[in-house]
C-alpha cells in the first residue's frame, strides 16, 4: 500500500477510531510472499529460490513460523468503518519500482 494512503487511514484512525481497535491497512489481500521475493530479488539482482521448510528455519531463525503461515490480511472492516479506500499502486509495482542498493 501507498505511504499517502496508510498515512491517511493513521489520521481517519486517530480522529474516529476506537480505543483498543485493531485497523489493518492492507490495499491488497492474497499477495504471496513468492511474488515479494521475486520482485525484491530482481531488484537486488538476486535469484530468488525456493527452499525446505528445514531450510527455512535456518535461514530465517525465529521468523521462519511466521514466513510459512498462510495468513490472509484484509482491510474490508477498516475500509467500512473508517470510509477509507486505498489509493496508489500495489505493493509488487510500488517494490518494482524501489532503488536497491547492493548489501
Amino acid at each position: 500500500m501507498h505511504l499517502l494512503a496508510c498515512a491517511q487511514l493513521y489520521r481517519l484512525v486517530l480522529e474516529k477510531g476506537l480505543a483498543g481497535a485493531r485497523y489493518h491497512a492492507v490495499a491488497e489481500e492474497g499477495v504471496a510472499l513468492r511474488e515479494i521475493a521475486e520482485v525484491i530479488g530482481r531488484g537486488l539482482k538476486l535469484p530468488v529460490v525456493s527452499i525446505s521448510r528445514e531450510k527455512a528455519a535456518e535461514h530465517f531463525g525465529w521468523l521462519a513460523e511466521f514466513v510459512s503461515f498462510d495468513i490472509p490480511a484484509s482491510s474490508a472492516l477498516t475500509r467500512e468503518r473508517m470510509g477509507w479506500q486505498p489509493t496508489g499502486p500495489g505493493l509488487i509495482s510500488d517494490l518494482g519500482k524501489m532503488r536497491y542498493l547492493p548489501a
